[in-house]
């Protein structure tokens, strides 16, 4: 599966089945406590009268009435205690709270629980609820309604929902208003009960005349709960499924495009094309690796480019003094007096030594350049660094007048650096202001705005301005006053910039205003990051 739309997709389809199935599952146990719901619902206010009623009661009595009820409604009612009943403490909490309990029972049966008083539960077992009770419960209602003035009714009836918990509509009708036809209405005057179909079709309305009155009785709508269809659960699945197929191939295609374009740019890359780059659109993840990829290209390509730059320039630093050695073994051949092979001598040791120098620059130069190096940073006693570089270079050149100002050194006492990077890039401002210089050089420090300042100028020709930026370049010196005959190979200043660079700073090339050459001035955050 090479594609990322198949595997995307294919793992959708692995998680539709298995969200799929957990939802059977809890269809299954919503369409369960749905049924225990509507059980209950239905329940609750017939038992609740007649547990309300048998309250009061004592022991004769109460059968009686449990007899009449049980003719009433076909199934037997009996009184149990709760220890009787192993209910647990739930259900008992239930049964407390003045609820009905109804408990799946064998064979499709249901058992209902009604509390009587803080000892006796009104106990029955039945199947279908809503046919058998539908009758009983208007028999029920109208025992308690003719205990009331007529004009009194609608409001007791609607009492009596309220408290006993109905979980369907109840209402007094004028026979006249009622929607019945001639025939429905004679059986209502003979006491019998109507049932009808809804106004939906899809519920049952129950009829009844109140005794000595004009008021017909309505109970319900009563509607037949129906489970959520499995079946529906699977059309819906499959139909989501192509949808989100759909949109999703709309989505990755786009992005596989653009995959495919960017791996296209870096087989580009790796064939040595390396001005390949990609359109870098949009904030997502894509357009960042396109960014980085970019980025990496760009580095690639300075890299490659001061690869080449180093190696013509390396080869042509290395050029001159090779042949000064090899012209002095030549002399130190062909000599014979001891004092001209000892001058030929010191030549070649002192063309040795300018060769581990350039080797020296230029790899201290490559750890830099190529990537980040191992800094490790720890706080600095700048003026401090600066002084002891001072008094190892001062002697270099008795000539020149070192000059270290104090201005604000008590500040730049703790300053994040690193040691060496720093101390070999102050060390390469000082040594090119002394190479430079006619009799003075001057180095200051100071904190200014959160980052350690340091400046080193001298009294020499200086640097025009449109050649500041270039002398930072590799191997590049000048062609005027500051020129080869001052030594060096260029990789000095290339160098300290780049230890600013890591640092977080920056390096620049000014005019001194005191002095009237050149003014280097390197700057860092006291603190990283």
């Amino acid at each position: 599966m090479n594609s990322i739309f198949l595997r995307i997709y294919g793992g959708m389809l692995l998680i539709l089945v298995v969200v799929s199935l957990l939802a059977l599952l809890g269809i299954r146990q919503v369409n369960e406590f749905r049924a225990e719901t509507y059980r209950e619902d239905i329940a609750t206010g017939t038992f609740r009268l007649m547990a309300d009623n048998l309250a009061p009661m004592e022991g004769a009595e109460r059968l009686r009435a449990l007899a009449a009820w049980t003719r009433l409604i076909g199934v037997p009612l009996q009184l149990s205690t709760i220890d009787q009943l192993k209910l647990d403490s739930r259900q008992i909490a239930h049964l407390a709270r003045g609820r009905v309990l109804v408990k799946p029972s064998a064979q499709s049966q249901v058992r209902v629980f009604s509390r009587v008083d803080e000892h006796t539960v009104l106990t029955t077992e039945i199947q279908r609820i809503t046919e058998q009770l539908g009758r009983a419960t208007l028999f029920l209602l109208v025992d308690e309604l003719v205990r009331h003035p007529e004009s009194d009714m609608p409001e007791r009836l609607q009492r009596l929902r309220r408290d006993k918990d109905f979980g369907y509509t109840l209402m007094l009708t004028r026979m006249r208003e009622a929607d019945l036809d001639a025939d429905q209405r004679r059986r209502l005057e003979e006491f019998d009960t109507v049932m009808t179909l809804g106004p939906d079709g899809d519920s049952v309305l129950l009829y009844m005349k109140v005794t000595d009155t004009d008021w017909v009785l309505r109970l319900g709508p009563l509607f037949q709960m129906e489970d959520y269809p499995r079946e529906l659960l699977l059309i819906t699945g499959l139909l989501v499924l192509t949808l989100s197929g759909l949109l999703i191939y709309l989505l990755v295609r786009q992005l596989e495009r653009r995959l495919i374009t960017l791996e296209a740019a870096a087989m580009l890359l790796s064939h040595g094309n390396l001005d390949a780059r990609v359109d870098a659109v949009g904030q997502d993840s894509v357009g960042r690796v396109a960014r980085a990829f970019n980025d990496m290209a760009s580095h690639l390509q300075r890299l490659m480019k001061i690869q080449q730059e180093m190696i013509g320039a390396v080869s042509h630093e290395l050029r001159t003094p090779i042949a000064r050695l090899r012209f002095g073994l030549e002399m130190v051949e062909t000599s014979k007096a001891e004092k001209d092979i000892a001058h030929y001598v010191h030549g070649m040791d002192a063309d040795l030594s300018e060769l581990d120098m350039l080797v020296d620059e230029i790899l201290t130069y490559a750890r830099l350049e190529q990537g980040a190096p191992a800094l490790g940073m720890v706080l600095l006693d700048v003026p401090a660094l600066i002084d002891r570089v001072v008094q190892e270079l001062a002697p270099l050149n008795q000539a020149i007048t070192m000059e270290v100002e104090d201005n604000s050194y008590g500040r730049a006492i703790a300053v994040e650096a690193e040691q060496r990077y720093l101390t070999r890039a102050i060390s390469n401002l000082i040594t090119n202001a002394m190479r430079h210089a006619s009799s003075r050089v001057r180095v200051s420090c100071q904190v200014v705005y959160g980052r350690c300042v340091v400046s080193i100028e001298d009294d020499g020709p200086g640097i025009d301005e449109p050649l500041r930026e270039k002398v930072f370049t590799p191997f590049l010196r000048l062609d005027d006053s500051r020129t080869r005959a001052s030594g060096g190979y260029g990789l000095g200043l290339s160098i300290v910039r780049r230890v600013m660079f890591w640092h977080g700073g920056t390096a620049r090339a000014g005019s001194s205003t005191a002095l009237g050459g050149a003014d280097f001035i390197i700057e860092w955050p006291l603190r990283r990051g």
